[in-house]
């Protein structure tokens, strides 16, 4: 059971006021109607299109595809299960590394935290090849939605004994087995603040391209 305000641990609670900032920040970038301008200021936002979300603004992105299409550019695999996945790579990986879409960074970021939050309250299960990646825009939203969601209640089950432990979170595809918990949390905010930052970036890219 999620634990109430005011059992949080004084220390998490800055760091769940960003997360929840990065998070409602950009799904409000994503999906609208408005979103905050930094000064308080509502600004109208189209929602995300299924061609933006999967718009290659270089040659040889990294994407989201269809299985049956296969990888693209020196990739060697599409992550996931289902009928779309994530281009992917056996390590070392591609240098310099592809760029990547729209669709590739929100499926990055909603198979993370899926997948940590499992690794922490839920059946510590989870593995990239179970993730459902989205073929399109309305169900990458969603599925962020949900997975942001789902770290957020693991968050909250977490008391200074925790976040203090190291491997409390077992998620197998980073250093959370090495690391204290609270250090996760501070990454897991970096990664949303920053690949948010850059999903903002595109979007206003696609909105300038040439016609």
């Amino acid at each position: 059971m999620a634990r109430s305000p005011g059992d949080h641990p004084t220390r998490l609670i800055p760091l769940l006021e960003q997360f929840d900032f990065a998070c409602e920040r950009l799904l409000a970038r994503l999906a609208g109607p408005v979103m905050d301008s930094g000064n308080g200021v509502d600004i109208g936002v189209t929602p995300l299109g299924d061609d933006e979300y999967l718009w290659e603004p270089v040659p040889d992105c990294w994407s989201v595809r269809r299985r049956g299409d296969g990888p693209g550019a020196r990739a060697t695999a599409l992550a996931g299960a289902g009928d779309w996945g994530r281009d992917t790579a056996d390590s070392p990986h591609p240098f310099p590394p592809p760029f990547t879409t729209i669709s590739w960074r929100l499926s990055h970021l909603s198979e993370m935290l899926a997948l940590r939050a499992d690794h922490t309250r839920g059946g510590r299960t989870l593995t990239r090849e179970d993730y459902r990646t989205p073929g399109d825009a309305a169900g990458a939203v969603a599925a962020l939605e949900t997975s942001s969601a789902a770290w957020r209640e693991a968050l909250l089950t977490a008391d200074d004994t925790a976040l203090d432990t190291v491997g409390y979170s077992t998620y197998p595809n980073g250093s959370d087995a090495e690391d204290l918990f609270v250090d996760t949390v501070w990454w897991v905010n970096q990664e949303v603040l920053h690949h948010g930052a850059e999903i903002a970036l595109l979007r206003d890219l696609y909105r300038a391209r040439p016609s």
